[in-house]
Parts: C-alpha cells; structure tokens; sequence
C-alpha cells in the first residue's frame, strides 16, 4: 500500500460526540476496532446489545456501574473502578452508567454499527452508528 492509498486506519483518529460525552475511534480495520469511549459523570449509555460484535473494555479512569444481561430484566448492576475488565459478547445485554467522569478503553470486532438499542434517554434509534467505513 502506497502512501496515497487509504488504508483501514484512513480517517482515523476520528471523534464521534455523543450526547452522553464522545468516542475516539483510533483503530479500525477489517479484523479489529479501538475506541476510547468518554463518559460524563450522571451520563448513560443505551440498554443495548450485538448481534455480531464481541468487545473488552478497560475502565481507565473514574467510576462506573456497568449492567449486563441475557435480557434489560435479568441485568445485573456491579460497580467498577479504574483498572477493571470488563467483557460484552454478542447477544450480553449491557449499558454503562458513569458515576464520576470516566475514561474507558475498547477493543472489539469491527462491527461497530451492530447496535440494537433497547432503551436510550436520549432518543435515538437504532443503528445510528456509522462503521469502519465511515458511511
């Protein structure tokens, strides 16, 4: 690959608001994805799960209480401090919910517009995600 031809990492580092703070996409290629996800204290992420996409996470910085299920009833909160590991297959019901401003480190397949939103306080639909691509 030239130095004209975009590779998988094109485009990147790229930053993605939220209305819960942002993500720093800085790895993207068609095996694996990076994200540094930042998180405002009070925020929450959507109750959501992947069909396809497996992603480990590394609490960096703050506090979280993280929820997972195989469904938004049988969810189970646990809180995390920096340092924790966290793991979300495909198909684990899980949201975020930052109790301090929170770092958190994301590793995953590249699936990262495999979203089903189960419930948001922001209103959002599913799958408004863009992928690796960008479109």
């Amino acid at each position: 690959m030239d130095e004209q031809t975009p590779g998988p990492g094109a485009g990147l580092p790229r930053e993605v608001h939220k209305p819960w703070g942002s993500e720093l996409w800085w790895a993207c290629t068609e095996r694996y994805a990076a994200k540094i996800l930042s998180i405002r204290a009070g925020q929450k992420l959507s109750v959501q799960y992947h069909r396809e996409k497996d992603e480990t996470s590394y609490l960096f910085s703050g506090r979280l209480l993280i929820e997972q299920g195989s469904s938004v009833e049988s969810m189970r909160s646990s809180e995390m401090i920096a340092g924790g590991v966290w793991r979300n297959q495909p198909g684990v019901v899980h949201s975020l919910l930052a109790l301090e401003d929170s770092l958190v480190f994301e590793v995953s397949t590249p699936q990262l517009e495999d979203v089903i939103r189960l419930q948001d306080r922001y209103g959002r639909a599913d799958l408004d995600a863009r992928g690796c691509s960008g479109t």
